[in-house]
């Protein structure tokens, strides 16, 4: 395993302890389909959330969540419907990103429509 894919995993990791934590439900990790992947799927009430997590060890290119990019954004929203429709779900759905970057979790939700 490659060092970056490790440490992406690590931030995973964190970011779904962090999340837990704060009272969303883990439905699924690394879900993959032809469209794209999503880094984390949980619930929150009754909103089901596709979270994006992004880390950075320096601010020096930018910020984490500035890595979303409008052509990340398009895979994002094309695998959460395809997941949305093979799962059957009928409910509110929402992104959200976690970035890590060297001064902690920012939690960002709603990060785009």
């Amino acid at each position: 395993m490659s060092r970056s894919r490790e440490l992406g995993d690590q931030a995973e990791e964190r970011a779904a302890a962090y999340l837990a934590g704060r009272g969303y439900r883990i439905l699924e990790r690394n879900f993959r389909c032809r469209m794209g992947e999503l880094d984390i799927i949980a619930r929150s009430g009754d909103t089901v959330v596709f979270v994006e997590v992004r880390r950075r060890s320096s601010a020096r290119f930018g910020l984490p969540q500035e890595t979303v990019g409008p052509a990340k954004r398009r895979k994002l929203l094309r695998a959460a419907a395809f997941y949305a429709q093979q799962r059957g779900l009928d409910c509110p759905q929402r992104f959200d990103v976690v970035a890590e970057g060297p001064d902690g979790l920012e939690h960002i939700e709603n990060a785009f429509p």
